[in-house]
């Protein structure tokens, strides 16, 4: 199973090529399983390979014991730059160490969070506009297995087991599979554009009641928008609403999972696109040094929708991760919104995009809000059309 996952990884969604360099970042945890995928690489003719290795208790341990005003000197991801410079290909396998960081001051993980990621920003640049393969894609540790899967004998085993199906790595060709399941995203989303949607109303039984403004340029992107696959698995269709008119209020129906703290039954109201009130049963330190630390973040980037019925949703587990969880629920996201999401959108200036409403933060936060009852309108210039009904997409 490892090697399909693995030739998946590489092939079904980097499509690396001998002549490119590859950027592997890991945690430790995960160590055997990269060096088979190295093992791979080298099979198929890539000889510079750099593993970007870290771990989640030496960062504990670090974060304890560490003055915010030190963490500039002490974290930076600058060699991720050198990587972007040269074209690489990115992969990083998200695994999850639960509770690791529990006890660590929230504002000393959003500096160092914030730091990890100003420290690249030809890397980020370069990823934000499709300029380099890259791929986010989840992989079990013993921890994480045991935390979800607490009353099994092997909870390793059974989230591999899991995640066979999910990423269908139990079928024959794992590749074919994607392709085949790509394509017929390419056909909603088409039928999606074809709408030009003006505003999207999600209303459920949690309390949620929120009107999205799109403009007219908004595009609806899959992970078979591009040449490769940017999160393994992948099962949403999403674009970027204009972020100065979001108006109402939203419920989670997951935890969100940010710098390994739990941030859960929350909701967040809107008024002329702007977050003005936060409440949070667990996190909502966390939830608000999300919203207020970095500018923007307290406006919407991306909407997604996502089928109630599909593989993640179907195997009824939370797995308390943000790569799985949002591609078992719609969700929406703080922060970043996706040049890819307007038309010709990459191929504008930073203050033209600005005009079309879409969002510019240096984070990017998603969090799930779909459910079973999730009703999911699209108003045009002519019509009021339900797209979603009962969490299932019905166009």
């Amino acid at each position: 199973m490892e090697e399909k996952y693995i030739e998946l990884l590489l092939i079904g969604c980097l499509k690396v090529k001998k002549d490119k360099p590859l950027f592997i970042n890991y945690n430790n945890l995960n160590k055997d399983f990269v060096e088979k995928l190295v093992e791979y690489a080298k099979s198929v003719g890539i000889t510079d390979i750099y593993l970007d290795e870290e771990d989640s208790f030496l960062l504990k341990d670090k974060l304890s014991n560490i003055k915010e005003r030190e963490i500039s000197k002490e974290f930076s991801s600058s060699i991720w730059d050198e990587y972007a410079k040269k074209d690489a290909c990115f992969l990083m396998l998200n695994t999850e160490v639960p509770h690791v960081f529990d006890e660590i001051d929230a504002e000393i993980l959003a500096k160092y969070a914030y730091v990890k990621r100003s420290t690249k920003p030809i890397y980020s640049e370069k990823q934000l506009h499709g300029e380099i393969p890259w791929c986010i894609a989840v992989l079990p540790n013993k921890y994480w297995a045991k935390e979800i899967y607490q009353n099994e004998k092997d909870p390793l085993k059974c989230f591999w087991q899991d995640l066979a199906k999910i990423c269908f790595l139990d079928k024959r060709n794992p590749i074919n599979e994607w392709t085949n399941f790509l394509n017929k995203q390419n056909n909603l989303l088409k039928k999606l554009n074809d709408l030009k949607i003006k505003k999207l109303h999600f209303q459920n039984s949690l309390g949620t009641d929120i009107y999205i403004t799109l403009n007219d340029k908004a595009l609806w992107q899959s992970a078979s928008s591009s040449d490769f696959i940017v999160n393994m698995p992948s099962y949403e269709v999403f674009t970027s609403p204009d972020y100065r008119y979001t108006e109402g209020i939203v419920y989670s129906s997951k935890p969100l999972i940010y710098n390994g703290k739990v941030i859960d039954n929350f909701n967040l109201e809107f008024k002329k696109g702007k977050v003005i009130n936060i409440s949070a049963f667990n996190g909502q330190d966390i939830l608000k040094e999300i919203i207020e630390k970095e500018k923007n973040m307290n406006f919407l980037g991306e909407v997604a929708l996502v089928n109630y019925d599909s593989p993640i949703s179907n195997t009824s587990i939370t797995f308390k991760s943000t790569l799985l969880d949002e591609n078992a629920a719609c969700h929406f996201a703080l922060g970043e919104g996706f040049t890819e999401c307007i038309l010709n959108g990459n191929n504008l200036s930073k203050e033209e995009l600005h005009k079309l409403g879409l969002n510019a933060s240096k984070n990017h936060v998603d969090f799930m809000i779909g459910t079973k009852d999730l009703l999911v309108e699209a108003i045009t210039d002519d019509l009021t059309i339900t797209i979603m009904k009962n969490g299932n997409i019905i166009i």
